[in-house]
């Protein structure tokens, strides 16, 4: 009953006592996991991020109340907090135990190797043959069909590859539906469908073609560049592009 007491008599003096909410009583645009499915990782700030690691803070304070005192002692400098050793981590901050101090640091420790991480030089297709020379060890001793597909950027470097569909001896499924929903999702400029036909004949069926146009139709109502469609095969290739066909 004291320390009920003890509020009430606060309040009557005009005090206001102080309460600490859990991040659970936010709102769900304020907090930090969800403000980052909504709105993307750059959007929240160094402590945010930090209380995502963290997870939980104490009973005294909520994750981002903890998450903000440690990056107010490193100055909110990411550099001076990843100088702090786990064991300092668990023996400066209540709430923050040896799995926390290990995820933070582990977190930190992967920035640092990114950082210092070469750019991946990604392969520029200039022409037919250099599709081939991509993929012809993917394609070629297959006994049965798949189709690929290359992403590219405007400037006709790869982005990914993919395999769309494997199948049969003479045929596999292709739906155009698919080959753009994975164009758009890595806003790729422009495309390279390919595929083997393991009977050694490189020369499109008329299936081939069908294919081939619908997804070109498609392609250009979408503002993304079909650059060709090349047929893998033991005794050579076919491009569509070479023929003139795309």
């Amino acid at each position: 009953m004291k320390k009920k007491d003890s509020i009430v008599r606060d309040c009557a003096e005009g005090a206001v006592p102080e309460m600490k909410f859990s991040i659970r009583d936010w709102a769900v645009e304020d907090r930090p996991r969800e403000k980052m499915i909504k709105k993307g990782a750059e959007a929240l700030s160094n402590a945010e991020l930090l209380a995502i690691l963290l997870g939980s803070g104490s009973q005294q304070e909520s994750a981002l109340d903890l998450a903000k005192r440690i990056m107010n002692d490193a100055g909110n400098n990411l550099n001076e907090l990843g100088k702090t050793s786990i064991n300092t981590l668990c023996k400066k901050f209540h709430g923050v135990g040896p799995v926390k101090a290990v995820t933070i640091t582990a977190a930190l420790e992967l920035g640092k190797r990114r950082r210092s991480s070469e750019v991946v030089k990604r392969v520029q297709i200039s022409n037919s043959r250099d599709i081939y020379e991509l993929l012809h060890g993917r394609l070629i001793d297959l006994s049965h069909e798949e189709c690929w597909l290359l992403l590219m950027n405007n400037q006709h470097r790869i982005m990914d590859t993919i395999r769309i569909s494997h199948g049969g001896v003479s045929e596999t499924t292709v739906d155009p539906k698919i080959i753009l929903k994975h164009a758009l999702e890595k806003l790729a400029s422009a495309i390279v469908l390919c595929h083997n036909h393991p009977s050694g004949n490189p020369n499109p069926s008329s299936c081939d073609d069908r294919i081939t146009n619908k997804l070109k139709l498609a392609c250009a109502n979408m503002d993304i560049q079909l650059t060709d469609h090349v047929i893998f095969s033991e005794n050579g290739y076919y491009s569509y592009a070479d023929e003139g066909k795309i």
